[in-house]
């Protein structure tokens, strides 16, 4: 007899209401650095960053929770930025030669950057482009309403703001410059492309133009006549202005400066007043940006980048400070992008970027990996700790652990043993983002606002010795020879051992014990201490091999430990390392504080271990005769090419003659082969609506490399024997399929010290289709998760219920199935590949607090597949409620990094320096949500009425936490350090960070040379002439 399933016509309204209350994809912010910076921007008076990136985007900064975010149409890089002073407007250059105008904007009760205008220069008639009007530089000048744009050509343009478009009169271009050049200096050479704009700082209609061949021009903007010129004869990189404009500063490609004085008396300058070669006087690599900042003192401070010499040094990254005698050499671990000086206001005199400077306070440096800000007031120069866009990658991710609700008592405790103190909290709740990394270090970030902020770091590389101990001496030894080297940032791509890097965390956060699992097997736990300690540590082994016959462990061997007493600071202090053994990976640890045992699994097995009395209590190999993948490891050399594709062949040969075998009767095999074949079987009448066919899913082999890999652990107090007493459990999952639960026998408080606990296993599962277990979970009479250790015992969270019968939830990489306990018969299952053609990743249980009533929440089982989608379904009915797509199914790192929270948000890795956060809760939404309060005097209705729509805000708005609605004003001296120092009220808009270089490949001629020369010309004459009949260059493109 057939069997029909049939489908509820229509939904319930009721309950359609209350998933909308429960349940809201938001793609919330991006917390971490900006993957590729390539350009920087910096407004002193509204105290906002801009970073521009390759892929398009534009991130600007304020106090930490003030964040907005742009995104152009196409893919270019922005290769420049800069700042409309105290405007809120932004004026980006990509590199296919387009201007965007940008505006911080009021949207509701918060504001947003949207992108308001486009514009493109023209380029010659008949030619798409040509390199002639290629844009190199721009400059704002003080007054905000003109542009002035330097092209490779020779030629300056200039356009009207903020409507972004070509002035009346005509531009600038390299024939009227070179009518006041003498004649033994043109030597019928052009003068190149435009590399520096400057505005005289004491004069705002006067510009400094530097051109690439060395030459130097002052020109009158009013009178439009050259007022000086300075012959100069190496390449120009760059020009700065001394803030009296009576001397300015170039640097050079042959990594030179020179000083050059200004009289109005002279027309002509042939020599600088002074040159000099910093790292000379071998040769050295072009100094690409310099800045002349005067003090109070006497003693100016001169700040450069590059200028290392070639031979030597060329290969470094570096930033020189120099004052007096004083030079520091800032060596990076990647490239330099840009810099700017931050100077304190109340030493600071006139109006708009070009004012009188004070004394500089910090010096900030965008690297291509990271953010650095030096403090330039205190003697020596230190690093200021930056409170946001810390570089997560410092050492490449290797996983991640989210604690929600942290208790205050905690919370104070890492803040107070971190590097550096939080600013008051105005959050009811904190949460804790965890992030372990391939040098062996945990890393504590503040996951609570916008901004994550790092809190601590924890190393665990001085417990091991390893081989990078040995090469402190030889650094140390080479920081007193010339140049004065400083290594700088956090920054580093290169572990001393790749057995160190963190693979498992957990974290008990009611007692502030601490479990960090690594690749070698090594197992640390960890007590949270406010005072020193120098001790040593209780060390452990366990074989979870178990003297099994016929396994040899061929990968790396484990981590020999230091056996003196190590000396640890205030904060997480190891009390004991046990040892797996083989040395594996670890693939799966938990913790239970209240009951002072750890669980923990690898490859081979898991084992249960008493941390209180170094006790181990039980080792399970899990491994199949034919896993010896296992005993290779994931850093073993030994691997054969010819026996992987053995394996290969050999699988697709199985696949190809396996429908031709007959099945053993009564195997896992057959029994899923009859139940695809009811299946197909099954016909219903054509006026019934059935559920959708499902797919056949083939079962998976026993014997299938690595099935014995444990991928979870929990404990739990529950029904396991029989249904009258409960007591304590662990479960273990494996990667065949195989659940193991264990009856945890403890000994009671008062013989506690004497006696030891003892497990005895009580139930095994066998899941038929052996799929992967991702998470175990047991659930209360309610069906509610059982709360965590400590919070039912200190009341901390409502009790369990222990009367009604209590039930097992097992996620696979299949289906979610939930088993009564204690004679685990199926209860409901959903097989998601079968109805999704999916699998499963990343599996947590969440709490979803009503937007309509707090008093109102629903328990909800969260899932990220393979395919990137995110579902949630009901506990422990097991019904789908909702289903969002989340991450790209291409995006594998970003899947296989994502971590999944108890309130139903989750973070995923978006680059290798970025968490992208996102919620599937109506009411947990943690989102940028700021304004900026601007004047603007040439804010005119047309260019209101002409903007164009937002291409990327800030997200969704919803409610946002408390503290987060805050405009710049109020909260201007929240922050100590970085945040007092980035309070300039002027600053030279930097314009060379863009690599803005000309790409000539093959065989180049002299004949081509001079045909690009004459091309260049020919397309300036013509903008020129062009100008001059219409009034407008021709081409003009204004989106």
């Amino acid at each position: 007899m057939m069997k029909f399933r049939f489908r509820r016509q229509g939904n319930d309204p009721q309950r359609e209401k209350i998933k909308q209350d429960l349940f809201a994809f938001n793609k919330m912010v991006e917390h971490g650095f900006p993957s590729q910076p390539s350009a920087l921007a910096y407004d002193p008076k509204l105290q906002l960053m801009a970073i521009g990136t390759k892929s398009g985007a534009v991130k600007v900064y304020g106090t930490p929770g003030v964040e907005f975010t742009g995104t152009h149409k196409g893919a270019a890089t922005v290769t420049q930025l800069h700042f409309l002073y105290g405007q809120g407007r932004l004026v980006s250059l990509l590199d296919d030669n387009t201007l965007h105008l940008w505006e911080i904007r009021q949207r509701e009760s918060s504001s947003c950057l949207e992108e308001i205008r486009s514009f493109t220069l023209p380029g010659r008639p008949g030619i798409e482009t040509t390199s002639s009007s290629r844009v190199t530089v721009l400059l704002l000048r003080s007054s905000c309403d003109l542009l002035c744009v330097g092209t490779e050509g020779g030629g300056v343009h200039f356009l009207d703001l903020p409507r972004l478009q070509p002035m009346g009169f005509g531009s600038l271009f390299h024939e009227e410059i070179m009518q006041s050049v003498p004649d033994d200096y043109r030597c019928g050479k052009s003068l190149g492309p435009v590399e520096s704009l400057q505005e005289h700082p004491q004069f705002p209609e006067k510009i400094l133009i530097g051109y690439s061949r060395g030459l130097v021009v002052l020109w009158d903007f009013n009178t439009r006549h050259v007022d000086s010129l300075f012959l100069g004869n190496q390449q120009l990189e760059c020009l700065c202005w001394e803030s009296s404009g009576k001397i300015f500063v170039s640097s050079h490609s042959d990594g030179s400066y020179a000083v050059w004085a200004v009289d109005d008396s002279s027309l002509r300058t042939q020599q600088p007043v002074n040159s000099i070669s910093p790292y000379g006087p071998f040769p050295c690599k072009a100094i690409n940006k310099i800045l002349w900042r005067r003090t109070e003192s006497g003693a100016p401070f001169v700040l450069f980048s590059g200028g290392m010499p070639r031979a030597s040094y060329g290969d470094r990254h570096c930033v020189t400070v120099l004052q007096e005698k004083t030079q520091v050499t800032l060596d990076f671990t990647s490239r330099v992008i840009d810099f700017f000086t931050t100077h304190n206001t109340d030493t600071v005199t006139g109006e708009g970027p070009s004012v009188d400077l004070g004394d500089p306070t910090a010096l900030v440096v965008l690297l291509e990996e990271e953010l650095v800000v030096i403090d330039l007031r205190t003697t020596g120069w230190p690093t200021i700790p930056s409170p946001y866009l810390a570089p997560l990658h410092s050492s490449a991710i290797t996983c991640s652990y989210h604690i929600a609700n942290v208790p205050n008592k905690l919370w104070e405790r890492v803040i107070r043993v971190g590097q550096h103190q939080c600013p008051p909290q105005t959050e009811a709740q904190h949460e804790l983002l965890l992030t372990g990394h391939e040098d062996g270090t945990v890393r504590f970030w503040d996951a609570s606002r916008v901004a994550l902020k790092p809190l601590y770091k924890l190393s665990t590389a001085s417990v091991f010795m390893t081989d990078g101990d040995h090469g402190d001496g030889l650094n140390q030894a080479g920081e007193e020879e010339w140049p004065p080297f400083r290594k700088v940032g956090c920054f580093d791509p290169y572990s001393d051992d790749p057995r160190l890097g963190i693979q498992k965390i957990c974290l008990c956060k009611y007692s502030g014990k601490l479990v960090v699992a690594g690749t070698a097997g090594q197992v640390l736990v960890m007590r949270l201490s406010d005072e020193a300690s120098d001790h040593m540590i209780d060390m452990a082994t366990v074989d979870l091999l178990q003297d099994r016959e016929g396994f040899t462990w061929k990968g790396h061997d484990r981590l020999p430990p230091k056996m003196a007493p190590i000396s640890f600071g205030p904060g997480f202090q190891p009390v004991v390392l046990v040892q797996c053994m083989p040395p594996a990976a670890v693939t799966a640890v938990t913790l239970h504080a209240e009951w002072n045992l750890i669980a923990f699994g690898t490859s081979h097995g898991f084992g249960l271990f008493d941390y209180h009395r170094r006790n181990p209590i039980l080792a399970r190999c899990t491994l199949h005769p034919n896993d010896c993948l296992a005993m290779e490891g994931p850093l073993s050399r030994v691997k054969s090419l010819k026996k992987s594709l053995r394996q290969s062949f050999r699988r697709i040969r199985k696949s190809r003659v396996s429908g031709k075998k007959r099945p053993v009767v009564g195997s896992p095999v057959s029994k899923v082969q009859e139940a695809n074949a009811q299946l197909a079987e099954q016909m219903g009448p054509p006026d019934v609506e059935v559920t959708p066919v499902q797919r056949r899913i083939e079962p998976r082999s026993a014997d299938d490399s690595l099935s014995g890999v444990v991928r979870c652990l929990c404990f739990a107090d529950t029904y396991l024997r029989d249904s009258t007493h409960h007591g304590p459990t662990m479960w273990a999952g494996t990667n065949s399929g195989s659940v193991f639960a264990y009856a945890l026998e403890l000994p009671s408080q008062e013989k506690f010290s004497e006696q030891s606990a003892e497990a005895v296993l009580g139930k095994e599962i066998q899941l038929m289709h052996r799929a992967p277990v991702v998470t175990i979970a047991v659930l209360d009479g309610r069906g509610n998760p059982l709360p965590e250790p400590y919070e039912a015992s200190r009341d901390l969270a409502k009790a369990p219920d222990m009367q009604g019968s209590h039930s097992v939830l097992i996620a696979s990489e299949e289906q979610f199935k939930v088993f009564t306990l204690p004679k685990v018969s199926a209860k409901t299952k959903f097989k998601l590949t079968a109805h999704e053609g999916c699998r499963v990743r990343k599996v947590a249980l969440a709490s979803f607090v009503s937007a309509a009533s707090e008093d109102y929440s629903e328990n909800g089982l969260v899932c990220l597949t393979n395919l990137g989608d995110v579902h949630v379904f009901s506990v422990p009915a097991l019904r789908p409620q909702v289903r969002y797509d989340c991450v790209r199914k291409e995006d594998i790192s970003g899947i296989t990094s994502c971590v999944l929270t108890r309130t139903g948000q989750g973070f995923h890795l978006i680059s290798p320096s970025e968490f992208a956060r996102f919620s599937l809760s109506t009411r947990a939404v943690t989102e940028p949500r700021c304004s900026v309060d601007v004047e603007r005097p040439l804010d005119s209705p047309a260019l209101r009425n002409e903007a164009a729509a937002p291409l990327q805000a800030n997200g969704m708005h919803k409610e946002p936490p408390a503290g987060e609605s805050l405009s710049l004003q109020e909260t201007e001296g929240s922050l100590e350090g970085i945040q007092t120092s980035l309070s300039s009220p002027s600053l030279d808009s930097p314009n060379s960070s863009g690599d803005i270089t000309l790409d000539i490949t093959g065989d180049i001629t002299s004949e081509d040379v001079k045909e690009f020369l004459v091309t260049a010309d020919e397309a300036e004459n013509n903008l020129r002439n062009i100008s001059e009949e219409d009034g407008l260059p021709p081409g003009i493109l204004i989106k």
